[in-house]
């Protein structure tokens, strides 16, 4: 049967308790403790105008609502002014609200009746909120809801540990090797300059007849800007200058991010061509060296140091001023044939590892959306 949220919440007006713990409203986490988020702290220093909040109450950021947040509190505190405080009025199952309230459809109404000329002035208060009917089912039926959902949570939360532990795992064990490689190549290494052993890439897209264009990105390795972008950013009738990619081609891109703080180098593992923008530097291997422990050297930070010490900041703070010099003389660690596959297939084998658990995390994501979607209705 279909209920008003005002027959179900009330809002709470109680405030003066400027001594309870700080709470905040996260999209993803819902109500936290506001010491355990991490940045700044915008909250105002005379907290005496701050909302109660009591264990069980739905808390909601007031110009935030039409995104999602909303959260059910664990805990007694006290949240902004630009918060909405509800607390329920009847009998009722918070697991099963704090579900509700993330539904899509419910959402999609907590925007349509959000009130303000453009999406960062709109603003839900509760006489717009207590007006939006849903479907109350019987307490049993919410709890055996909210029962199945809290199990598919943890299960969640338990694959989330498991792929980040995975991820730290993995960057530990590249990083180990390739600081340490007297101990995985016995018989000896080199090092050699980066113009020893590739050539830049001089082919371009002249014609126009490759379509297939392809970023660099730091996350993913190289992949059709399609996929990434969800269109094509170079614009139709533009690529002429483009360099023309193969399979087993490098790739660098000078655009720092945290993952890769001196750009991503990666090498391209499609079959069909591509073509990739003229800011990157494109380069073909010419020595009998396992492509794939390249692969695996260039992911490491094996030649940060080199970039650091011999680079300039340049103009632009995101991007490392590479220059056909610099580029030229990367420093590339060589141990042995045996090694190279020894290692390339060790890492290979983690990587597999982690993408499978991986994709595990987003199917199980996945069925939680479809299952909110389906239980809503």
């Amino acid at each position: 049967m279909l209920y008003r949220i005002g027959d179900i919440y009330a809002e709470r007006s109680e405030r003066g308790a400027a001594d309870m713990e700080l709470l905040s409203v996260t999209m993803n986490g819902g109500v936290m403790q506001r010491s355990e988020i991490e940045g700044k702290d915008n909250s105002s220093e005379d907290k005496s105008n701050y909302k109660v909040v009591r264990k069980g109450d739905m808390v909601y950021n007031s110009m935030r609502m039409w995104q999602g947040a909303n959260g059910v509190s664990s805990y007694d505190g006290i949240v902004s002014p630009a918060y909405t405080v509800l607390t329920a009025k009847v009998s009722i199952c918070n697991e099963y609200f704090a579900a509700l309230f993330k539904n899509y459809k419910l959402i999609n109404e907590f925007r349509k009746n959000s009130q303000g000329m453009t999406s960062d002035t709109w603003n839900l208060k509760y006489p717009q909120i207590e007006t939006i009917k849903v479907y109350l089912p019987e307490v049993a039926e919410q709890e055996k809801v909210a029962s199945m959902l809290v199990t598919l949570d943890k299960r969640i939360a338990a694959q989330a540990t498991l792929v980040e532990q995975l991820k730290k795992y993995k960057r530990g064990v590249m990083q180990r090797i390739f600081r340490n490689m007297s101990m995985l190549s016995p018989s000896g290494f080199e090092t050699v300059q980066l113009s020893a052993i590739f050539k830049k890439i001089s082919r371009r897209n002249s014609n126009e007849e490759i379509k297939n264009v392809i970023t660099n990105s730091a996350e993913y390795g190289l992949i059709p800007q399609r996929d990434f972008f969800d269109k094509d950013i170079a614009v139709d009738g533009n690529t002429s200058n483009y360099y023309v990619i193969e399979h087993g081609d490098f790739v660098y891109n000078p655009r720092k991010s945290n993952t890769a703080p001196y750009g991503p180098f990666n090498r391209y593992e499609r079959e069909e061509r591509g073509i990739i923008s003229p800011l990157y530097t494109c380069l073909v291997l010419q020595a009998d060296i396992e492509p794939s422990y390249l692969a695996w050297y260039f992911k490491s930070d094996a030649w940060y140091r080199y970039i650091y010490d011999n680079g300039s900041q340049g103009v632009r703070h995101d991007r490392v001023s590479m220059t056909d010099g610099l580029l030229r003389g990367i420093p590339v660690i060589i141990p042995s044939k045996e090694a190279q596959l020894k290692i390339a297939k060790l890492l290979d084998c983690l990587e597999s590892r982690f993408q499978t658990e991986l994709s595990q995390y987003e199917s199980l994501k996945s069925i939680r959306v479809a299952l909110l979607q389906q239980l809503f209705i």
